[in-house]
């Protein structure tokens, strides 16, 4: 079973918390890279722990979370080997994987409902890679 790696800040801590329950329901593994609190923290300090996780194969993939998810995604981005899609509901998720092969699932902490958190955590995790004309676009991104 692969293993999940998790991130916040401390906006993106309490939704964090509730995607380590859905992975515990389901029985998959995670690693936590912090933060450990609701204490005002700063997103980088847990994003690059995460991107080097993903990128070294110690764990399959990512879910990340800030306060609107955009600071902690322009921060793994900023990784070569990891493509990580800010979604906020289940399709965006799902295009994301399908599409982009994205490896870091990205959601916005502050508007997000647990219920479309709880969809979009599934997207991502059962949605698999489409290949084909995707791949093509996808060996483009690297400068």
């Amino acid at each position: 079973m692969k293993t999940i790696g998790l991130s916040s800040d401390h906006a993106g801590y309490e939704l964090k918390e509730f995607v380590k329950q859905i992975l515990d329901q389901k029985g998959i593994p995670y690693k936590d890279y912090g933060a450990q609190s609701a204490d005002s923290s700063d997103y980088p300090d847990f994003a690059h722990p995460l991107a080097l996780a993903v990128e070294n194969g110690d764990v399959a993939e990512g879910i990340a979370v800030c306060g609107t998810g955009n600071g902690i995604a322009i921060t793994l981005n900023k990784h070569a080997g990891i493509r990580a899609a800010l979604s906020w509901d289940a399709e965006i998720a799902a295009l994301a994987r399908a599409h982009n092969n994205a490896n870091i699932l990205v959601m916005p902490g502050r508007f997000i409902s647990k219920e479309e958190a709880t969809k979009t955590v599934d997207a991502f995790l059962n949605t698999p890679f489409e290949g084909g004309r995707h791949q093509r676009r996808i060996d483009k991104i690297p400068i």
